[in-house]
Parts: C-alpha cells; sequence; structure tokens
C-alpha cells in the first residue's frame, strides 16, 4: 500500500512592512561600515604621514649644514655627534643648564678644530689614520667621524708646536727686568728714592706693590714676552742699571682702593649711604678736598671707580657684609652720620691707572730658557693661528633654534 506523501509547509512571505525595516536596517549597517572603514583609513593615514613628517624632518635637519670652513661643510648630524662627544661624563642636568654656553664651544671648537687640520696640511704636516687609530684605541675612546676629527685636531696642534719649537734660535736679543706696579706717583717716587739709596728692588715690591700678576724679578725676556709696551720700551731704551721714571698706565689693574664714605641714614642694623671708590690715598684725599666746594654727587660722577657714580654714588640700604668688604662695613657702620670719612683703604677690591717702576738690570744677546722657548713658541703659533682664521671663510649658520634642537637630541640619547 503507498505511503502518503507528507504535505509540505507553506513558506511565509515577508509583508511589505518588514522588508522595509530589513531594507533600512541593511543601509545603516551599510553606512555604519563604510563610515568606520573611511574613519580607521583616516587615522591610518594620519599617523603614516606624521610619522614620515617627523621622519623626513628628523633627516632634513640632520642633513642640514650647519657650519662651512674654508668650503669643508659639517652638518647637523656631525655637530650632534661632536656635542655628544664633548659632554661624554656630563650628567643630562649639568648639560641643561649649561646648554648655551656648551652649545657655543662646541660650535667654535669644530671651527677651530678644522682650520688647524687644514692650517698644518697647508704647512706640509700631516696626520697619518694610524696616528689616530693609535690614539682612539690608547684613550678609549669611540671611532667616530667625531672623535676621529677631534684627535686629528690634538695630533695636528702637536705637531706644530713641534715645528714652531724647532724654528727658535738658542739666543736671542733678551733684557733682565724687574718691575713693580704701585698707586701713585708720589708713591713712585718714594720706592725710587729708597732704590737709589740702596734698598732692594724686590724686598720693596713686598711693602709697595699693587699688583700680584706683573711684579718683582721677570727675569731675561725677550721684547716680544714683555707684560707690556710700556715696560717693553722701558726694558730696551734705558740704560742697563738705570732704573725708570714713573710710567703712568691708566689701563693698569690695582688690587687697592680708597673708600669715600657717607652714610646719610641708619636703621637698626642698617645704614644708607653715598660712597666713591677711588684708585690711589692721594686721590682720595684730593678729592676729599674739593667736598669743600663741589657736592658729594658730582665728584662721584667725576672721579669715582663704584659702579654707584652713575647715581652720585648714592647706595640702597646696607647689611653689613653687603658691599664684601670688612674694612668698608668697620668704618660704614661705625661712622658719625653726614659726615664724610678719611680715606678707606680696600685690598678686597680692584681700581685702574697706576704707575709702573722698571729697573732695567742687564741687556743683551742671552740664552732661551725652557719657559722663555715655549712662550716664544706659543706666541708665534698663535699669531699664526690667528692670522690664518682672519684669512679663513668661516659660516656659523647655528642659531638658537638650531643649537636647543641638538642639545635636545644629545639628551634624548643619554
Amino acid at each position: 500500500m503507498a505511503k502518503k506523501q507528507k504535505k509540505a509547509t507553506p513558506k511565509r512571505v515577508p509583508t511589505k512592512h518588514q522588508l522595509s525595516r530589513w531594507q533600512r536596517q541593511t543601509k545603516i549597517r551599510r553606512i555604519v561600515i563604510i563610515a568606520a572603514v573611511v574613519f580607521l583609513a583616516g587615522i591610518l593615514s594620519w599617523v603614516g604621514y606624521a610619522y614620515n613628517k617627523d621622519y623626513k624632518d628628523r633627516v632634513v635637519i640632520l642633513r642640514e649644514v650647519v657650519i662651512e670652513v674654508n668650503g669643508v661643510p659639517f652638518t647637523m648630524e656631525y655637530y650632534v655627534k661632536t656635542l655628544d662627544a664633548y659632554t661624554t661624563g656630563m650628567d643630562s642636568e649639568s648639560i641643561y643648564y649649561m646648554a648655551g654656553y656648551i652649545a657655543d664651544m662646541v660650535a667654535l671648537n669644530i671651527i677651530e678644530a678644522e682650520l688647524l687640520i687644514q692650517g698644518a696640511k697647508n704647512l706640509g704636516i700631516e696626520v697619518a689614520p694610524e696616528e689616530i687609530d693609535a690614539k682612539l684605541k690608547e684613550a678609549e675612546l669611540p671611532d667616530n667621524e667625531a672623535w676621529r676629527n677631534i684627535i686629528h685636531a690634538i695630533l695636528s696642534q702637536e705637531k706644530l708646536e713641534e715645528q714652531f719649537g724647532s724654528n727658535l734660535t738658542a739666543t736671542m736679543e733678551q733684557a733682565h727686568v724687574q718691575v713693580m706696579l704701585v698707586e701713585s706717583e708720589e708713591v713712585a717716587d718714594e720706592v725710587i728714592t729708597k732704590i737709589e739709596a740702596g734698598s732692594n728692588f724686590t724686598a720693596l715690591v713686598d711693602e709697595f706693590s699693587c699688583n700680584s700678576s706683573i711684579e718683582g724679578d721677570l727675569g731675561w725676556l725677550p721684547q716680544e714676552l714683555m707684560p707690556n709696551t710700556l715696560i717693553a720700551d722701558a726694558a730696551f731704551n734705558l740704560t742697563p742699571g738705570e732704573i725708570s721714571q714713573p710710567i703712568y698706565d691708566e689701563s693698569a689693574i690695582k688690587n687697592v682702593g680708597y673708600w669715600l664714605i657717607e652714610v646719610t641714614d641708619k636703621e637698626d642694623d642698617k645704614v644708607k649711604a653715598r660712597v666713591m671708590l677711588l684708585g690711589s690715598e692721594v686721590e682720595a684725599e684730593h678729592v676729599k678736598a674739593e667736598l669743600v666746594s663741589r657736592n658729594f654727587s658730582s665728584l662721584a660722577k667725576e672721579y669715582s671707580q663704584h659702579e654707584s657714580k652713575y647715581e652720585g654714588g648714592e647706595l640702597d640700604w646696607l647689611k653689613q657684609g653687603d658691599m664684601g668688604s670688612e674694612a668698608f662695613d668697620e668704618v660704614a657702620f661705625n661712622i658719625t652720620a653726614n659726615e664724610v670719612s678719611e680715606p678707606v683703604k680696600d685690598e678686597s677690591v680692584q681700581t685702574t691707572g697706576g704707575y709702573w717702576i722698571v729697573n732695567v738690570v742687564d741687556r743683551g744677546e742671552h740664552q732661551l730658557g725652557e719657559d722663555v722657548k715655549e712662550w716664544l713658541r706659543d706666541r708665534h703659533l698663535s699669531d699664526w693661528f690667528e692670522e690664518w682664521k682672519e684669512n679663513s671663510t668661516i659660516e656659523n649658520l647655528l642659531d638658537e633654534e638650531k643649537k636647543s634642537w641638538a642639545v635636545d637630541r644629545v639628551l634624548q640619547g643619554r
């Protein structure tokens, strides 16, 4: 008997309303997906652009020529590497706070190192790569372009010193002189009188000299190594055994000054004062005598060597220690108000203007001492270098922004 066939279930046909709803949902999903794709593509494109731009900017900056010496270019990349080399061993904080000074110093060193290398070559002095290799190895330094150039310059200078030293003669015209700087012509006359009466020149230096950097027996020196032209002229024009008359030098620096102080008001542990700083006791006494007919302010503007002269000598309220001078404080905080002090000697200040006394012990052709040879060598080398630098073409294109960028680059790598 044949089986009965199962009756098929009729499919449900969606209504027009359902079709419309499904179509809207599909359309919304499509829009959302497209928007998401477009958004993600935009984000990825922006990130890629930003990355590429930053990369390109860095590459462009690093390849930019920032220094040129006689046609030899140095890029920002080289400058950064040299900056890194010169600051080896420095902590980041020190580099940050000294950034301006360090950036300028490194730029100058790049220029002068290249000038040394070029100048040495012009004189026939060569530094072999093997010499640089050995020096780098000895000092345990990295073998890169920056360090190689630094070592190249150092070796070039050593060879230049050797060559300039070898060019010196064994003897030359020299003078044996004794010198001292005193504060006034009156003191100079007193010293000369004592010397002519038989007093020892160098013994008098301890009592009267007011410039510790140039004083006493200088020994045998050629004219070009004399401390200044005034001393040189006396040394090579006076008869040996003759003492010069007082020689005035307006630019000479003395380690002494004399205050005139007038306290105009007092309050607890403070004083209000006006002051003058003079170059000698004689000048201070002369200026004080002038106060009879002239006011303090005008005399301060004319004679004082203290910075307050532009305000007529007027100072703000002072506490002890503010002027950095015990000699000043001892008088200023004990003087009667509205009275001008006697000249107050102060050896903690510096003033300009003084009188040289030169004693020519002997003069003639004399053997060069080792120290004199070294000084002459350095003088001749320095003169040669300055002339070479003056005649060179140097371009420093580093501005504050570029130097700051380079310093930041070094700090990022620390």
